[in-house]
């Protein structure tokens, strides 16, 4: 959780800012919780430290804008307390209600999967039954944080539209998913209010914050879009390929409609932006959890510089948390081949970030075979920034030229920009370009070994899980 300072060109102001960690609760069933009491907390400690640095500083506040992670999900009952705690787009507890479901993707833009809320609905009505009938409505953290701060709940579109049940070209709730899921429309936030601003705060944090107080709070838009549009991928000739705690590849399209593409997941930025891609669930934490959990060598950045792809004989399959795109199977886990007595942790940690990056190349020839091959594909998320040996073997695995964004804080940069755009202090979102670093070229010599480990890498798949 972080609160962070841009100025009016939307660079981060140096010496600002707030920021605290917290944990994801995970549970033996599949289950990834964390409580909203408990995340609204965090969310208010940060923007009160930041307060106390503008107020000392006599700073004038324009607007407040922000970047939340997509697909969150909670109740609430009459007394706007929580009925159950958020759970988390990596929780696979509703895998079973899945199939269930209709298959709206067409609309919506969301296959049918335990990332987003339908399947979570149908768990709860079965599995925790007086949770779900104590619930008066549903929402988004993002919701939740500002009912606290205004007495008042505030949506984007930009987060409703990564629900499920979300109709894209209507920019309206998809009547048969409600329908499915027995939720009425009033237990959801009202279309007409998405988007709008809220100022006002609550008289306890009017008192605590008087710089935040007469200026537009617009709502929290979702992670991914904000990503795009702070790392500069903004159009369908510039990809983003963003490595986080998880994975993505998108494109953000500015036109009046969309066709929801096979493969591909779409959401939307505002109302007259869509996004579109791909998203892995086993991204950094996959390096993170190799890092944790093997003895690897401390030159370890230099000796995967060095590193020829493939050597180590090993056929990884990176999937800790299921998969999203293009599998959208929960069910998947993580599984080597080739190991011997030879076999080092080096080699294991090289094999897995490989084939992450052949994940990411399943996901390019989806996108660019809807969009066109793009003039740029820009790199972001902390990952990358930090491993330049990595995004080199993205460039590799992809085979073509990847970009490294620079920008420090990318998703809360796109925020800002976006916000900037809203209020008229820049004529667009693209008005300010993202700085950026080096361009990593796909070297030709290499182009083979991939191939052949991503043949490998779909055998593996279709004898373990008939993929």
């Amino acid at each position: 959780m972080r609160a962070l300072l841009f100025d009016s060109t939307a660079r981060p102001v140096e010496g600002y800012g707030a920021r605290l960690p917290y944990r994801l609760e995970t549970t033996a069933d599949g289950g990834v919780e964390i409580n909203p009491e408990t995340l609204a907390d965090l969310a208010i400690d940060c923007l009160d430290e930041l307060h106390r640095q503008v107020h000392a500083d006599g700073m004038k506040i324009a607007a407040i804008g922000g970047s939340a992670f997509w697909h969150s999900f909670l109740g609430v009952g009459e007394n706007g307390k929580p009925t159950l705690p958020i759970l988390h787009l990596l929780d696979t507890r509703s895998a079973a209600e899945v199939s269930q479901l209709p298959d709206a993707h067409v609309r919506t833009g969301c296959v049918r999967h335990t990332s987003y809320w339908p399947s979570k609905l149908l768990w709860l009505a079965k599995n925790r039954p007086d949770q779900f009938a104590a619930t008066r409505r549903w929402l988004s953290f993002s919701e939740f944080l500002y009912e606290k701060l205004f007495g008042k709940a505030r949506l984007s579109t930009s987060m409703a539209s990564a629900t499920g049940l979300w109709d894209q070209n209507a920019n309206d709730y998809d009547a048969e998913m409600l329908a499915a899921v027995q939720v009425d429309r009033a237990m959801l936030a009202d279309p007409a209010g998405m988007d709008q601003p809220a100022c006002g705060l609550l008289p306890e944090f009017r008192q605590m914050w008087p710089a935040f107080e007469n200026i537009p709070w617009y709502p929290l838009l979702g992670d991914g879009a904000c990503d795009n549009v702070g790392c500069g991928a903004i159009g369908k000739e510039k990809f983003s390929l963003m490595v986080g705690t998880t994975g993505a590849m998108r494109a953000i399209l500015e036109q009046p409609r969309i066709d929801v593409a096979p493969g591909l997941w779409c959401y939307r930025l505002d109302k007259k932006r869509f996004v579109t891609g791909g998203a892995l669930s086993n991204g950094g934490e996959v390096y993170a959890w190799m890092k944790r959990t093997l003895q690897l060598p401390k030159d370890l950045e230099a000796r995967l510089e060095s590193a020829k792809p493939g050597t180590h004989g090993l056929t990884l399959l990176p999937f800790f948390s299921g998969e999203r795109s293009p599998y959208w199977r929960a069910d998947l886990r993580a599984a080597i081949t080739g190991m011997s007595l030879a076999t080092e942790p080096f080699d294991i940690l090289r094999a897995a970030l490989e084939s992450v990056s052949l994940r990411f190349r399943e996901i390019y020839g989806i996108l660019s075979k809807h969009l066109g091959d793009p003039s740029e594909i820009i790199a972001s998320g902390g990952a990358l920034l930090h491993s330049p040996a990595w995004t080199q073997m993205m460039a590799d695995a992809v085979g073509r030229p990847i970009t490294a964004c620079t920008e420090p804080e990318s998703s809360s940069r796109g925020a800002a920009l976006w916000v900037l755009e809203q209020t008229g202090a820049i004529e667009n979102i693209s008005s300010i370009p993202a700085s950026t670093g080096a361009t990593f070229e796909p070297r030709a010599e290499f182009a083979p070994i991939y191939d052949r480990l991503l043949a490998a890498q779909r055998d593996a798949l279709k004898k373990l899980y008939d993929i």
